[in-house]
């Protein structure tokens, strides 16, 4: 398995010299225990051991961590800290999904916990109450149309048309690799992705005519694999998932659209597919989403079939 760093908050390398840091430990071996047995993301361990952290910074600050005198209050009342006066219902969820995550780690651990977990409340939110956010075809054209401008043109619209036409997450686009593309063939191989899987999508013409313009004309010489590469310390290392989600963002602001991610693309063309007449089954194998219920939501975009079952509204004469 390859092991990834842990998140800065549990890689303190301490001295001799140095005090020890219980509190430091404790994140380093939750981060082991979500990487190892949770499987989860880098990114996904570092937030979570981020909210932890402050968490038992405030109750135990460098002492020994001793979940016998962490109180049900001291849960809610770190969460009424956390979110302030936002109502924000993602703010809120990952708050409450980290504590939950720490605490059944605790259980793991052998601690009697079950009070805490009964003080972490979930955000009220109705299942499929929200619509995805995505753009309209008028606004792809201006995005697109935002080419070729910036530092690195060629890589910046390589990058747009995988997550337009692939829907491909900002992650994925980062881990690309040389050998992942078959050109005779024109698929792409996806390793390594959020479903832990090896998935094989085509590759639109678009997409690959894209990618091949960005290889011979922009992309620097360099033995690296990855196809999306910069510079960095006097060497060519693969691009990050942030640093693709700024290529997007800044694209997104040249062509004066809301600031948008990798996601609304993914939205963009799930919205797409449903309105081409595409089902619900062949957009969750496009987006690759392990559950069809996911991708349920993009039922409330499918307005022909919406208005063939559609009620008469109470009073109309239909």
């Amino acid at each position: 398995m390859n092991r990834t760093s842990p998140p800065r908050s549990a890689q303190r390398v301490r001295s001799s010299e140095e005090k020890p840091d219980p509190v430091a430990d404790e994140l380093r071996r939750y981060d082991d225990h979500l990487r190892d047995v949770r499987g989860l993301a880098a990114g996904t361990r570092h937030n979570r051991c981020r909210i932890v952290e402050q968490l038992l910074r405030k109750k135990f600050a460098t002492g020994v961590v001793n979940m016998a005198t962490l109180r049900p209050v001291d849960i809610r009342r770190f969460i009424a800290r956390q979110l302030g006066g936002s109502s924000s219902h993602s703010a809120t969820a990952q708050v409450a999904t980290a504590l939950r995550s720490y605490v059944r780690y605790r259980t793991v651990c052998g601690d009697s916990v079950a009070g805490l977990s009964a003080a972490i409340s979930s955000p009220v939110q109705w299942k499929l109450a929200s619509l995805p956010r995505a753009l309209k075809p008028h606004e792809v054209q201006r995005l697109l149309g935002a080419f070729p401008s910036g530092r690195w043109p060629r890589r910046g619209y390589a990058i747009v048309r995988c997550a337009l036409d692939m829907g491909l997450r900002a992650g994925e686009i980062a881990n690309l690799s040389i050998d992942d593309i078959d050109w005779r063939e024109g698929t792409v191989t996806l390793k390594g992705t959020k479903s832990r899987r090896q998935d094989i999508l085509p590759l639109p013409m678009a997409t690959g005519q894209a990618l091949a313009d960005y290889l011979q004309h922009e992309r620097p010489a360099t033995p690296s694999r990855a196809i999306f590469v910069r510079r960095r310390d006097s060497r060519d290392v693969p691009i990050t998932t942030a640093a693709v989600q700024k290529v997007i963002h800044r694209a997104c602001r040249r062509a004066g659209l809301p600031d948008s991610g990798s996601h609304v693309m993914r939205h963009t063309l799930a919205c797409r597919l449903v309105e081409n007449g595409s089902s619900l089954k062949e957009v969750a194998d496009v987006l690759r989403h392990r559950s069809l219920e996911t991708t349920l939501i993009y039922a409330k975009l499918d307005t022909p079939n919406l208005a063939r079952v559609a009620l008469p509204w109470p009073g109309s004469e239909s």
